[in-house]
């Protein structure tokens, strides 16, 4: 799903700062109200003057398309492709340092890089079950 919502960036952004105006997250959640609705505003204000440097997150867009479809693999046949399922599990290793050092290099709050870096645990989560589920299946067919 990140695939296809990079697309719309400008435009998913612009809603979320709607919608967190319209039910008051600027006195109960400021911090966040305002971070959303200043990248809004700074996605708007590209878009304008500088439509073309969306094209850097239509790549990234189909990047993560990319990514799921490689996932495929281990669905069909997890044993061959348990590299696909260590590659995501060292994926979102890196998920840690690029958040912490892109993150502070480029000035986002602490708060949203622990949001990234959440993406990385979570998704550990079941890539783990996955591994031992398959390394179990592979032992069991070596017999």
């Amino acid at each position: 799903m990140s695939g296809i919502t990079a697309f719309p960036l400008r435009e998913e952004l612009t809603l979320g700062a709607e919608l967190l105006d319209r039910i008051g997250a600027g006195s109960w959640a400021p911090g966040l109200f305002g971070w959303v609705d200043h990248v809004a505003g700074a996605l708007t204000v590209t878009g304008e003057e500088y439509p073309f440097l969306a094209y850097g997150t239509d790549w990234l867009a189909f990047a993560h398309l990319l990514i799921a479809v490689a996932f495929i693999g281990p669905l069909r046949d997890p044993v061959r492709n348990v590299w696909v399922t260590q590659w995501g599990l060292i994926a979102c290793a890196g998920i840690v340092p690029l958040a912490l050092i892109a993150g502070g290099v480029r000035g986002l709050p602490v708060g949203w890089q622990l949001i990234d870096i959440s993406f990385g645990v979570v998704a550990a989560v079941p890539l783990a079950i996955a591994l031992a589920m398959t390394k179990r299946l592979e032992r069991t067919a070596g017999r």
